[in-house]
């Protein structure tokens, strides 16, 4: 039987050489990746049947890199594992695409369940997190509709450079705009978001997953 095809992605090495122990008895790992930049190119590269990934990473992080994956064409399951044990960062996860969510704590013990599961075209979300107001919104007839701030995906990038206390130059070039664009931008997400510093621009990232603790 054909093993199945992952690509790694943790902005630590140790955390995707442990996870590689941990998975070759059983999967073929073709890829890893250091930040969401690179999990798009290998990602894209290698097509694999599913990508494991971290939520906060530098560059861009897990749930926008997902996204760009979607866009992309990839259409690999998902599986995000991460140290966030918050319902909003798992639901986000969900409607970004991803098919499951393991907290890092528990990877030795149900990592290689939930690939199995996503594999099997199932959804898998750690026991701990398993509460009324996770379950309520994974099951489509009692979900309700959430209002909330829509950024669109430079607007993202843009949002988690700044966290990540890039300069707009530095933004500019890392997503290849110029510094006047850059600024421009950063203007407009403090406007949607509705905050006037950087200092709340952090800590709006930090809420949303965008960037890590």
């Amino acid at each position: 039987m054909k093993r199945p095809r992952v690509v790694l992605a943790d902005d630590h090495r140790i955390v995707v050489e442990g996870l590689a122990v941990l998975l070759k008895a059983d999967f073929d790992l073709v890829g890893t990746a250091e930040n969401g930049v690179a999990l798009v190119e290998v990602a894209i590269r290698e097509q694999p049947d599913v990508v494991v990934t971290d939520m906060t990473m530098p560059l861009l992080n897990g749930i926008d890199a997902v996204r760009k994956m979607r866009g992309a064409g990839v259409t690999s399951k998902v599986v995000f594992l991460t140290m966030h044990s918050d319902v909003v960062y798992a639901t986000r996860a969900i409607e970004a695409g991803a098919s499951a969510y393991v907290l890092k704590h528990s990877a030795h013990d149900e990592l290689i369940e939930a690939i199995r599961t996503v594999m099997r075209g199932g959804q898998f979300i750690s026991d701990s997190l398993r509460t009324p107001a996770l379950e309520e919104f994974l099951d489509p007839s009692r979900r309700h509709v959430r209002k909330t701030v829509e950024l669109t995906p430079r607007q993202r990038e843009v949002l988690q450079l700044l966290a990540e206390g890039k300069s707009a130059k530095e933004i500019a070039a890392t997503l290849n705009i110029s510094p006047r664009t850059a600024e421009a931008h950063k203007y407009k997400v403090m406007d949607n978001i509705g905050v006037h510093t950087t200092a709340e621009l952090v800590q709006y990232a930090l809420k949303h997953g965008l960037i890590g603790p």
